[in-house]
């Protein structure tokens, strides 16, 4: 269940991403519509904005989010993330989502997605995903919830889970 070694920091460092002012603004973004929807703490809520950035992009669970565009493309990922998609922080912020399951599995990604936009978040969810390399894997309880600012306005989704299975190439 670890994640593969990390694929290097690109041109965007990790260090940069998760304390760029946009990133601790996002993090904060996550976690009040996380802790809206839920009623708990995604992580400690303890200290500045940037003090939580850094225990969200260090949690011992991947975090990811994408943004609203018609094909959503992905707006972060904590350390976890990085890892087990094998990404470097600026490839992950241009790539769409959809492009994080196999198109075998795209379609019932799209029902889940349907369904967190409905009722607000998800928190059963489990699916097969797979990596930049192609190295796939299973996310077991994985909750998925809808980020929206202050003004109730819709800014994306999100998705978290502490569980995965590494599983064999192919389909």
């Amino acid at each position: 269940m670890s994640p593969p070694a990390d694929s290097g920091a690109g041109p965007l460092g990790q260090e940069t991403f998760w304390s760029s002012p946009e990133a601790v603004a996002h993090g904060q973004l996550m976690l009040d519509s996380f802790s809206r929807l839920l009623k708990y703490e995604l992580v400690s809520r303890e200290g500045t904005p940037l003090e939580q950035a850094r225990r969200l992009f260090e949690a011992p669970r991947v975090v990811v989010s994408h943004g609203t565009q018609a094909d959503p493309i992905l707006s972060y990922g904590n350390r976890l993330a990085l890892r087990l998609w094998e990404m470097d922080p600026a490839t992950l912020t241009q790539t769409p989502s959809r492009l994080t399951a196999e198109p075998l599995h795209r379609e019932a990604r799209g029902v889940l997605l349907e369904r967190t936009r409905r009722d607000g978040y998800v928190d059963d969810y489990s699916g097969i995903r797979i990596s930049s390399t192609g190295r796939r894997f299973r996310i077991e309880q994985a909750i998925v919830w809808n980020l929206s600012d202050v003004a109730g306005i819709h800014c994306g989704q999100a998705a978290t889970f502490d569980q995965w299975i590494p599983l064999p190439a192919g389909g």
